[in-house]
C-alpha cells in the first residue's frame, strides 16, 4: 500500500537549502577532480541508461560510507542491495586495501552493477552475488567459518524493507566487536511516526521493527540520525556490534 500522505521521490517535497549546503559542501570536499569521481558519475548515468529506478544513495552518504571503512580499518564491507553499484564503487575507490561483498535480488541490477564495476576498476574487489540475500548470507557465513573471507566490519543495509532487522542480524553475526552497520531510509520525511502507514507499508512497517528490535538486542547499541540533503529528507539507523 502506497503512504496515504507523501511518496516523495529524489529531490521532491525539500527544502531548496538542503539542496545548495550538499551542492556548497561537497563540491569542495569531493570536487570532480578526484580520481574517483568521473566513475561515480558515470555509474549513475550508465544505471539511468539501463533503466534502473533513481534510488541510489546520495554523494555525501555514498562517501559517508567509504569513511566509516576507513575509520575503521575494515577489510571485508557487506554491501546489501547492489542496485548499480553506486555505494560498492564509493566504498572500494576509497578504501584500497577493502573488499566488499554486494548482494542483489534482480539479475538486470546485477548486470548493470557487474558493468559499472568493471569500468570503475575495483572488479577484482567487488563481489556481486545474485539471488535473495537471506540465501545468500549463511553462504557467507560459511565462507567465513572457512577462513575464506575476512569477518564484516562495515555493513551497508537498503534492500527489501521488511528484512531489515533479518540482514542487520546476519551481520551482527558476521561482524566482530567494533563492527558497524547501518540501514538506510528509516525515517522517510518522518512518516515513520505514521501508525496507519506503520501497518500498511512495508517501507515504515521494516523501518520500525529494525529500530524496535535492534533496541532490544543486547549485542549491539544503536542511534538513529535523521539526514536532509539533494536527495531527500530521510535517516538511518547505525549500529556498533559490542
Amino acid at each position: 500500500m502506497p503512504p496515504k500522505r507523501t511518496q516523495f521521490g529524489p529531490g521532491e517535497g525539500l527544502d531548496p537549502a538542503w539542496i545548495n549546503v550538499d551542492a556548497y559542501t561537497f563540491g569542495h570536499l569531493h570536487p570532480d577532480s578526484r580520481p574517483n569521481s568521473e566513475a561515480l558519475n558515470q555509474t549513475l548515468k550508465q544505471s539511468a541508461r539501463e533503466g534502473l529506478p533513481p534510488i541510489y544513495s546520495s554523494r555525501p552518504l555514498g562517501k559517508f560510507l567509504a569513511l566509516q571503512c576507513r575509520v575503521g580499518n575494515v577489510k571485508h564491507a557487506l554491501d546489501v542491495g547492489t542496485l548499480g553499484g553506486y555505494s560498492a564503487i564509493w566504498m572500494a575507490t576509497e578504501n584500497p586495501n577493502l573488499h566488499v561483498t554486494s548482494l542483489e535480488f534482480n539479475p538486470k541490477h546485477a548486470e548493470v552493477a557487474r558493468k559499472n564495476i568493471e569500468a570503475a576498476g575495483v572488479a577484482d574487489r567487488v563481489d556481486v552475488r545474485v539471488g535473495p540475500a537471506v540465501d545468500t548470507l549463511p553462504i557467507i557465513a560459511q565462507e567465513i567459518e572457512a577462513g575464506k573471507l575476512d569477518k564484516v566490519g562495515f555493513t551497508f543495509i537498503d534492500a527489501d524493507k521488511l528484512n531489515n532487522y533479518t540482514y542487520a542480524d546476519w551481520a551482527i553475526r558476521l561482524g566482530y566487536p567494533g563492527a558497524t552497520i547501518l540501514v538506510d531510509n528509516v525515517v522517510h520525511h518522518g512518516e515513520i511516526l505514521d501508525e496507519e502507514l506503520a501497518r500498511d507499508w512495508d517501507h515504515v512497517k521494516g523501518a520500525r521493527d529494525v529500530i524496535e528490535r535492534i533496541g532490544k538486542d543486547e549485542r549491539v547499541e544503536a542511534v538513529v540520525l535523521q539526514v536532509v540533503g539533494e536527495r531527500n529528507y530521510d535517516g538511518f539507523l547505525m549500529a556498533v556490534v559490542k
